[in-house]
């Protein structure tokens, strides 16, 4: 796109989609209702859901700046996003003493911090990997 603004725009638009599509995969990859959850108050569930949202809007950014187009953008974008759940789910099952989604449901706040934290330390591994 030659235009600047327009590039801006599209990418804004496509990217923001991404991500909202994002929260609905992350929300299906959980045992709880991330809504239900946050509505009632449950800062675990917050804080672990934010911090899958900003792994996947980091690996985003790695892709905007690594492709030349919208499409290889949102495609790695998508390659990002599986590592990420990924990692989730690897994470979850080399520490069978805790449990992310029962503790996260319950409200654990260590255990959300941590998964904040994991998501977050994986999309800066995963994000230049895929530029």
């Amino acid at each position: 796109m030659s235009n600047p603004f327009v590039a801006t725009l599209v990418y804004f638009i496509a990217c923001g989609a991404f991500l909202l599509v994002s929260f609905f995969v992350i929300e299906v990859t959980t045992k709880y209702n991330d809504w239900e959850e946050i509505k009632k108050g449950n800062v675990s569930v917050s804080i672990a859901t934010s911090g899958k949202l900003l792994g996947i809007a980091n690996i985003l950014r790695f892709a905007i700046s690594g492709n030349d187009n919208i499409g290889q953008t949102l495609l790695w974008g998508l390659v990002g996003l599986v590592l990420l759940i990924f990692i989730y789910f690897l994470f979850n099952a080399v520490t069978p003493k805790i449990n992310l989604d029962d503790a996260i449901a319950k409200d654990n706040r260590a255990v959300a911090i941590l998964s904040f934290f994991i998501s977050l330390s994986f999309s800066f591994i995963i994000g230049p990997s895929i530029t």
